[in-house]
């Protein structure tokens, strides 16, 4: 079999990223540079929106990486399976010391088929998750979010044709772990911003300089979330490390036989 490359990214793939993810940064971000009378009202108002604009802007990345690569139908399809196999994989561990398998399967699968697609099956994971589980709510969108940092994330690593065996393991499981620890951490930033009665170490005070926010928001991920998150991180180590060699395998199998960049091509017969 044929080195098989991730899915490229064209200039329009680009563009859309750029956008979704610079919408994503200020979603996150704009509490901790707002006054005290706005956070917690603009807060609780600004994910309805965000899921509004998110939506349409990943059927963007879709057919800007389908206008770029001439991907077809098959890719659509795989996304599908993919989005769904991980959708079903994260009830059996949730709510368990952050034990959440579907991780480890979104590294491999940003690993094979790249960052535009990576990022797209992340957030579509997510979302079809929440519809699984019952977990709709405004923390929604900052999840597919934060899926999709994820999984691009994986997609972006270096040696994506060349690098095999151990090492491309050992690489994606220190990514992993690492990926894992932040993703925590960036969904904390989207809750702590509304808690209140906390510890004033540990509090966000809306209207204090960033810096400060940021200490605070330290402590609060060490105090609350640190072994949630080492949980996912370990757990996704070692699934990488056990079986991540035959899932990497059939993956690429798959894109192979799928051809998603081949050139389609009709040919007439010839009239006597």
């Amino acid at each position: 079999m044929s080195a098989v490359r991730p899915v490229r990214l064209g200039p329009r793939s680009v563009a859309a990223l750029v956008l979704i993810s610079a919408i994503g940064v200020v979603a996150f971000g704009w509490p901790l540079l707002a006054d005290g009378t706005s956070v917690l009202a603009g807060r609780s108002q600004d994910a309805p929106w965000l899921l509004a604009v998110v939506l349409p802007l990943l059927v963007a990345v879709v057919v800007a990486t389908i206008a770029d690569c001439g991907m077809d139908a098959k890719a659509v399809a795989m996304l599908g399976v993919l989005a769904a196999v991980g959708a079903a994989l994260r009830p059996l561990g949730a709510g368990t010391a952050g034990l959440e398998p579907m991780f480890f399967l979104m590294v491999l699968s940003g690993r094979v088929l790249g960052p535009g697609f990576g990022f797209v099956l992340g957030a579509v994971t997510m979302f079809a998750s929440a519809l699984l589980t019952g977990g709709v709510g405004p923390w929604m969108p900052f999840q597919m979010l934060s899926m999709g940092w994820f999984t691009m994330g994986a997609g972006l690593l270096p040696g994506p044709v060349a690098l095999r065996g151990r090492g491309e393991l050992l690489m994606l499981s220190l990514y992993g772990a690492v990926a894992a620890f932040a993703y925590g951490t960036v969904m904390n930033l989207q809750g702590w911003v509304t808690l209140q009665g906390m510890g004033s170490g540990i509090s966000f005070h809306p209207g204090d300089p960033v810096y400060e926010n940021l200490v605070r928001f330290l402590a609060y991920c060490a105090a609350t979330s640190l072994g949630w998150d080492l949980g996912r991180a370990v757990l996704t180590v070692v699934l990488v490390m056990t079986i991540g060699s035959t899932v990497l395998r059939a993956l690429r199998r798959a894109t192979h036989r799928a051809a998603f960049e081949a050139q389609v091509t009709f040919e007439g017969t010839e009239k006597a």
